[in-house]
């Protein structure tokens, strides 16, 4: 079932945790396999090695896509930072001159960049997004450990089919095609990241206040 947009939440402004109608959905944390990452990534042991995959793009009517064609813009990799700053998390992506806030360890309407007493045993999550264009690898420069937040492809998703995997460090990730996610989270406080992914780079995204009226709230240190 496809869900509705609420009209009365404003993408413009920052909505409180605290807002009514407002609500936390809890993801559950497990641990990164081979197998456990079935149908969402890859596990990578070496950055040179994996291996980008570019899909052609889907045709918009009857006629179908030149053979050859559809699948040309290449690849594009680069420096992929993400780094705490007080009550937020802080994503650069240099591979396409990206900037974002992809979480918050306090209510993101008040959080703060220059708070020192925090509790980064989780962090809220506002939106995911999809590159339906190709694969994308994610892998720590230093091998430290992260956690992906990840949901399989398909548009009419919800916030239950989210999961978050905790990787220690030791592999990266290769996201395959359409799987919705964020950039992942580093436990420690900055990480740097061998990332490359299609150049295109098209981005689909959901954002979970607007369409199910709750942030995510992503556990980061795994009980098991």
């Amino acid at each position: 079932m496809k869900s509705t947009p609420a009209p009365t939440m404003a993408m413009d402004r920052m909505i409180s945790l605290h807002e009514p109608g407002i609500r936390v959905h809890s993801v559950p944390l497990i641990l990164a396999t081979a197998s456990s990452l079935e149908g969402f990534a890859k596990m990578e042991s070496s950055f040179e090695a994996a291996k980008v995959e570019i899909v052609t793009w889907p045709a918009p009517g009857w006629r179908p896509v030149v053979e050859g064609t559809g699948n040309e813009g290449g690849i594009t990799q680069g420096d992929f930072v993400m780094k705490y700053a007080g009550e937020k998390m802080l994503a650069y992506n240099h591979a396409v001159d990206g900037y974002y806030v992809t979480g918050w360890f306090a209510d993101p309407a008040t959080a703060s960049e220059t708070a020192t007493q925090v509790d980064r045993s989780r962090i809220y999550v506002r939106e995911a997004n999809y590159h339906p264009d190709g694969s994308q690898v994610f892998f720590p420069r230093d091998r430290q450990p992260f956690v992906a937040l990840l949901a399989k492809p398909g548009d009419d998703i919800t916030p239950d089919d989210f999961v978050a995997f905790y990787c220690d460090g030791t592999f990266g990730i290769n996201l395959l095609p359409s799987v919705w996610h964020q950039p992942v989270f580093p436990l420690a406080d900055h990480v740097v990241f061998d990332d490359k992914q299609g150049r295109v780079h098209a981005c689909i995204a959901v954002d979970f206040v607007v369409e199910f009226q709750c942030y995510l709230s992503v556990p980061l240190v795994p009980s098991f």
